[in-house]
């Protein structure tokens, strides 16, 4: 029978060998993104100490004593270290025990590589402990501090014996160093509960502002719904007394169940370029993809262009896990080469990066037709793209018999 000590051995091995690994680029893709063959994050890359007993007399078979379940939806930013801008992810990770916590993994180049800072981040609580927290944005903000805005999930008191209600708002901490973190008050709004809250980067009108996504219940938006908009004066205690809708869900669309802002936006010269998921209803369940728009410089919640479809959708083995043909991101780098970093999770699972750049998702935006809504309406442009394709390469192509 292999001893604890070789076992560990074996682990650390089976362990560097893939946080070593190199990732390389998957197929060629569609010219606005390139995806890359393996996850950057996965349960597999969580610190053995964090998950072992080495002490080999109470740990004589060198079991897994607190199981990692899953690793995704990470906030995402550069951070400066040792002379030069590293690549910082905010991982939720999610115990065997189905509890999440944040954990911070760094790695030079952004695609491979990443490897977990020694402990997990230390979450100071409310007067009201969290149950449940996950999925964290971050935002440089122009006040100096970086924001972490996040989902603190907790018992709905008022159905006491139904085990699984709750309810969801959005918890605030800051920090300088990402390493001591200071909790701020949850989020107050008119709204009956919260998620997907983002902090914009700037002020507007003298004020913070916050991206929202308004919803009656836990799961179900009901009558809400939509990427919502407000205004409070400070984040110390923080408090929206209205919500605009900056981009409505919309009846048989891949936004038709419910959408939400993923990480804060992108400022361009040409606008605020945003990355949001959308959620619709299927046979197997909800699906959930990435999409895009862009609001203007000025008004950040007027949108500018709306490219019809997802961005990125759940591909191959992506498609399977947890929660299943999920897609979703809260975190992307944008690096001093105006290189794009799109960290997303799939089926609640594994979080993976694609590639970009400013300037393609900005032509991407900007250049691709909208949701037209209607099968015909579709139809119609894609005949007036092949027309045009036609007239560029003096090629006939058959028309329908």
């Amino acid at each position: 029978m292999t001893n604890a000590a070789e076992r560990l051995g074996r682990l650390r091995a089976d362990h560097e060998a893939l946080l070593t690994r190199a990732n390389v680029p998957a197929a060629t893709g569609n010219g606005v993104y390139h995806r890359w063959q393996h996850p950057v994050v996965t349960a597999a890359h969580v610190p053995l100490e964090w998950r072992y007993d080495f002490n080999s007399d109470t740990n004589p078979f060198m079991q897994e004593r607190l199981g990692i379940n899953a690793t995704f939806n990470a906030g995402a930013m550069l951070w400066p270290k040792d002379g030069q801008a590293k690549y910082i992810v905010v991982v939720r990770v999610e115990g065997d025990d189905r509890k999440s916590f944040f954990a911070i993994a760094e790695s030079a180049n952004g695609i491979d590589n990443f490897r977990f800072w020694p402990a997990p981040v230390v979450l100071p609580q409310t007067d009201e402990p969290d149950t449940n927290v996950y999925d964290m944005r971050l935002t440089q903000h122009a006040d100096g501090w970086i924001y972490g805005l996040f989902c603190t999930e907790r018992k709905d008191l008022s159905l006491p014996h139904d085990t699984s209600a709750a309810t969801a708002q959005c918890g605030i901490a800051r920090t300088k160093d990402l390493i001591t973190w200071e909790r701020l008050p949850d989020l107050k709004t008119n709204s009956g509960q919260q998620r997907n809250v983002v902090l914009h980067p700037e002020f507007v009108d003298g004020q913070y502002a916050l991206y929202t996504r308004p919803q009656d219940g836990f799961i179900s938006v009901g009558g809400g719904g939509g990427i919502g908009w407000g205004l409070t004066r400070d984040m110390t205690n923080p408090v929206i007394e209205s919500e605009v809708i900056v981009d409505t869900k919309v009846y048989h669309t891949i936004k038709e169940v419910k959408n939400g802002q993923g990480p804060a936006p992108i400022r361009t010269a040409d606008g605020w370029l945003h990355l949001a998921h959308g959620v619709r209803n299927t046979a197997a369940g909800l699906r959930y993809v990435l999409y895009m728009f862009m609001t203007d410089l000025n008004a950040p919640w007027k949108v500018t262009y709306a490219p019809g479809g997802h961005l990125i959708a759940p591909q191959g083995d992506e498609r399977v896990g947890d929660v299943s043909n999920v897609c979703f991101s809260n975190g992307w780098i944008v690096n001093d080469k105006d290189e794009v970093y799109i960290y997303y999770a799939s089926s609640d699972t594994r979080l993976h990066v694609a590639t970009s750049s400013v300037a393609r998702l900005i032509d991407y935006c900007k250049n691709t037709p909208s949701d037209p809504l209607t099968s015909a309406a579709c139809v119609q442009q894609r005949l007036d793209l092949i027309s045009r394709n036609q007239a560029y390469s003096g090629q006939t192509f058959p028309e329908n018999s």
